[in-house]
């Protein structure tokens, strides 16, 4: 039986990834971030949009990705994860977004355990838009997982 759900697609280095659309709440241009001291890395501080804080977290860092100069692509993503029986506002900072997408979660692959480039703990699962893979995550895991998403380092572009 065929399960379509919708899919925010995003792209961070040369890969595209996808957000449960369910999570996602709005997508801003890129704007500055107000510094948060002794944060971890990947948390670039704070924003504040309509009266709600977001703390934004630098997805690529999180990943383990270096991180780079935002561009005019550059987006901040607010979502609401589900965690610990509460919604988290938080905001992704994504190299570019790319569109909603249709995937059938049905056909949905298993996160390879073995040679694969992201912890397969961060993903809930990989699909196919056309010859292209979308590497969706698994949003609570994410937050929740101390340790970078990248398996195999990056290579310099």
């Amino acid at each position: 039986m065929s399960s379509v759900w919708q899919y925010l697609t995003l792209g961070l280095d040369r890969e595209t990834f996808g957000i449960d659309i369910e999570h996602v709440h709005e997508i801003l241009d890129y704007r500055e971030v107000s510094a948060l001291p002794q944060a971890p890395d990947f948390l670039i501080g704070m924003i504040d949009v309509r009266g709600q804080s977001y703390p934004v977290v630098d997805l690529r860092t999180k990943l383990g990705l270096p991180r780079v100069p935002a561009t005019p692509a550059t987006r901040i993503i607010l979502l609401n994860i589900p965690m610990e029986g509460r919604a988290m506002r938080v905001g992704f900072v994504a190299d570019r977004v790319f569109e909603v997408t249709e995937l059938d979660s049905g056909e949905l692959e298993a996160a390879p355990e073995v040679g694969g480039r992201w912890r397969s703990s961060y993903i809930a699962g990989i699909g196919r838009k056309g010859d292209a893979f979308v590497v969706v995550f698994d949003l609570a895991a994410l937050m929740a997982g101390e340790s970078p998403a990248l398996l195999v380092p990056a290579r310099a572009a």
